[in-house]
């Protein structure tokens, strides 16, 4: 374990993320005061705020006994925060990087969107060098990833000029239902095996909160609507046309540049559930194969097969599916460059009009998490050379970067890429990651985002589990109510 020791509690989610970049597979503890966590330490790091400066002291044993190895000191204001927070991070930054001889491609960027930062300044209206001038001496990022961060940041500010903000909201609907877990997620998800006899319960307490969100909203233009979870193709075709019927009849669509179905599990899916999308006139679906490698699927229990993958997504392009999204992760267990390089060239041979790469972040309700010591004879890989090979191989099939972001506990700084090819870039989730407008989503454990006009966010969530969501469903539409309770005095304003 590395500790990280403050006299005061300040930055302290931005030294942790920081540290925990350098260093992905250890545990990394910061803390304020005299009281040290227990377990074995790797090296201390100490950070001392003064009056008007900052000491940072790395040490080599266990303790701080002697001499440290590497310190810095320097000046700040604190009562600038922003500037603090980036002086204390450039500090830190390059005693890490002395340290393990190692630099982070994002440099000192460990938040979520990196994106933010150059579209803020092309709204500005800067020049191109002045914005690589400024991520490169502020957050140390490398030419790549700023590249990387303008090419995604022009195509985000493009689509994003086509909504109406103000006017407009996204609709998101969780089924929280599965084949089976996967080890490394942590979403809501339940065995459709366990909840089958209750779907069509679970299906009536969504369309209650339908029914609110259409009449709370009826002024608004709603510009997408995704259907996630889960999986939501474990419903049956009864059902899923059940569901989307239900949206068709409540909202107007007229404004609607985009309607999602994660078809998600290859194993979900059937000819009758996608002529019910197809019917329904679904625009984007979304077959998830996250590998193509058979040992790993076993290893990760999803319970389907590559040549389910395969067929599942010719059936789609059978039936007329022309918007097709494919996830894969990097960084699988057993998995390595050579296995991301194999699956790649099946994917290529498909032909998706939407890839996105993702790299393993492990959340804390992961089963690889939680049950480390079950999991001890699993390798973890992912590179940088994997993830430049990756973008090489989807430019060779035509798709280009439309949406960047990155997670927390997202192992060696990297990042998650969306790319798509010439129109058909999903609408949703640039939506979703730079948080320009509301998204209003029903579903168990599903979570509300509100965007006011002034660019501040307030959330209301629903409870994640299923038969709770199903009891306390007044309650959750309560909570939203609460949330949009002056949504009339937000009209006239705009």
């Amino acid at each position: 374990m590395i500790i990280v020791k403050l006299n005061r509690a300040d930055f302290e989610y931005d030294i942790h993320s920081l540290v925990k970049a350098f260093f992905p597979g250890r545990d990394v503890c910061v803390f304020a005061g005299e009281k040290k966590p227990e377990g074995a330490i790797s090296f201390p790091i100490l950070i001392h705020y003064g009056e008007n400066d900052i000491e940072i002291r790395l040490y080599e044993g266990e303790d701080e006994a002697g001499l440290p190895a590497f310190s810095s000191k320097f000046s700040v204001d604190f009562s600038d925060r922003k500037n603090t927070k980036n002086r204390l991070k450039q500090e830190l930054y390059k005693l890490l990087r002395e340290y393990t001889g190692e630099s982070l491609p994002w440099g000192t960027l460990t938040g979520i969107r990196p994106t933010k930062i150059p579209m803020g300044f092309l709204e500005e209206g800067r020049e191109e060098e002045f914005i690589r001038s400024y991520m490169r001496e502020t957050y140390f990022a490398s030419e790549e990833k700023i590249s990387l961060s303008l090419e995604v940041a022009r195509r985000e500010s493009e689509l994003l000029h086509s909504i109406d903000y103000g006017m407009g909201y996204s609709l998101y609907i969780g089924i929280p239902f599965c084949p089976s877990t996967c080890l490394y997620c942590s979403f809501t998800s339940f065995p459709i095996s366990m909840w089958e006899k209750q779907a069509e319960e679970y299906l009536s307490a969504l369309e209650k909160e339908i029914d609110y969100t259409a009449f709370t909203f009826r002024d608004k233009k709603l510009n997408a609507v995704y259907i996630g979870g889960g999986t939501p193709t474990t419903l049956s075709p009864h059902q899923l046309s059940r569901l989307i019927k239900k949206i068709k009849s409540s909202f107007d669509l007229k404004y609607c540049l985009e309607f999602t179905v994660e078809a998600g599990r290859p194993d979900s899916i059937t000819r009758d559930k996608l002529a019910v999308l197809r019917e329904e006139g679904i625009s984007r679906i979304s077959i998830n194969p996250q590998t193509m490698k058979e040992e790993t699927l076993k290893i990760i229990g999803r319970k389907h097969t590559v040549q389910q993958t395969i067929d599942s997504f010719l059936l789609a392009r059978d039936l007329g599916f022309d918007n097709i999204n494919m996830d894969l992760i990097l960084g699988l267990p057993n998995e390595n460059i050579r296995d991301v390089e194999n699956t790649m060239g099946e994917i290529k041979k498909l032909g998706p009009d939407n890839l996105t790469i993702h790299s393993l972040a492990l959340k804390r309700g992961a089963k690889l998490k939680m049950f480390r010591e079950e999991y001890e004879n699993l390798t973890f890989e992912n590179t940088w050379e994997t993830i430049a090979l990756t973008e090489q191989l989807a430019r060779d099939m035509g798709l280009s970067p439309y949406y960047l972001y990155r997670q927390k506990n997202m192992a060696g700084n990297f990042e998650n890429v969306g790319y798509a090819l010439p129109g058909k870039a999903g609408v949703y989730n640039v939506l979703i990651m730079e948080e320009v407008q509301s998204i209003v989503a029903l579903g168990a454990g599903s979570i509300t985002k509100r965007v006011y006009s002034d660019g501040r966010i307030e959330r209301c969530d629903n409870v994640k589990d299923v038969a709770l969501y199903m009891e306390r469903i007044d309650e959750m539409i309560d909570r939203k109510r609460k949330l949009f309770e002056d949504l009339s005095y937000e009209r006239k304003e705009l």
